[in-house]
């Protein structure tokens, strides 16, 4: 178990779904912002974040299931994120909260997406930070979302590197392989050289997560489409995929809270040429075979996000976009600046 900051401490919730470990803030009450983690991730990296909450607010940060310190249970793709969603509403009614400022980063950012399409009553305001795009990762593309192929192709849990999901399972904390985790936090969540003195308890985040086909990265069939699997049905890469994940119904939602977006210029996971997009990889020649830019072009996440948020302001909603010269990781790279906007929005 990681050593916390001061003022931190990890609860354990029993709710009717599982035992959630939820990392909260001792000093301070007030209204409740909701912090949800990435892949390969858990509540630790929100450390900071709730530390520098303003007053009036106080941080409560969950670990979701088959990470960090929560109860390992299957994940159940065809339902999209649904399975972290409804873990989500089932925690916050134990806790006896109805309404919340929510924060999602990476995958969790589409969870807190997901949120709001369902149950926009309990959002009192949205922060993405560096989201899966609102119709998921891998195996779309143009600014609307629409699906490369009918099958996904490239897309879910045979898409991950297998030497880092072999290093994540062995508890890997070498430098050594270019996959090995610690290369992967310092060389994909971070840009521009950036270490943080936290650099190990972040570690220790990233190994709890668990390893299979029910959790991740998750299982995959066979595709007669380059690169010659598809999404299966099992695991956390699945239930982001097309056909399952699709959030960008937040357009139509009442009441629309305001929505800040944050991410990083020098993010290469989540991108419009995702160094993580098997399409991307093809185009590069890492991956053969790719059928080329007309039948295969790399996902455009970046710019299908601001599409989706482009029609939520249209529509009559409102939402800021902060760009920063940062990873893709930026309440950790560039805290200051990623404070100082959520403050912002949550104060309204």
């Amino acid at each position: 178990m990681s050593e916390l900051l001061a003022g931190l401490k990890i609860d354990h919730v029993a709710t009717p779904r599982l035992r959630t470990a939820v990392l909260v803030d001792e000093r301070h009450d007030g209204e409740p912002v909701v912090f949800v983690h990435g892949n390969v991730s858990s509540s630790l990296f929100w450390q900071e974040s709730i530390l520098a909450l303003p007053d009036g607010f106080r941080g409560i940060a969950p670990d979701l299931r088959g990470f960090g310190e929560s109860e390992t249970a299957p994940v159940d793709a065809t339902r999209g994120l649904g399975d972290f969603a409804d873990d989500l509403y089932s925690l916050l009614d134990t806790l006896d909260i109805d309404r919340a400022h929510f924060v999602g980063w990476s995958m969790g950012g589409g969870i807190v997406m997901r949120i709001l399409l369902e149950r926009p009553e309990m959002v009192a305001s949205l922060t993405l930070v560096s989201p899966v795009s609102p119709y998921g990762f891998g195996g779309t593309k143009g600014a609307s979302g629409e699906p490369v192929t009918a099958d996904g192709a490239g897309a879910g849990g045979g898409s991950a590197n297998p030497d880092f999901v072999a290093a994540l399972a062995a508890g890997d904390r070498g430098d050594d392989s270019p996959t090995s985790p610690r290369n992967m936090l310092n060389g994909a969540y971070f840009a521009n050289e950036f270490r943080s003195p936290l650099e190990e308890t972040f570690l220790d985040s990233m190994l709890t997560t668990k390893v299979g086909d029910d959790n991740y990265p998750g299982d995959a069939t066979g595709s007669e489409n380059w690169p010659g699997f598809a999404p299966g049905t099992r695991g956390v890469l699945n239930t982001m995929v097309p056909g399952v994940h699709d959030v960008s119904g937040i357009v139509g939602v009442s009441p629309k809270p305001p929505i800040l977006w944050v991410h990083g210029s020098k993010d290469v996971i989540v991108s419009d040429a995702s160094m993580f997009d098997l399409a991307t990889l093809g185009r590069m020649d890492v991956v053969p075979g790719w059928p080329g830019e007309d039948a295969c072009p790399p996902q455009p996440m970046v710019t299908q996000t601001r599409a989706v948020l482009d029609d939520y302001a249209a529509a009559g909603g409102s939402y800021r976009e902060v760009e920063l010269d940062c990873g893709h990781s930026a309440m950790v790279e560039r805290p200051d600046e990623f404070q100082a906007a959520l403050a912002q929005v949550l104060r309204g």
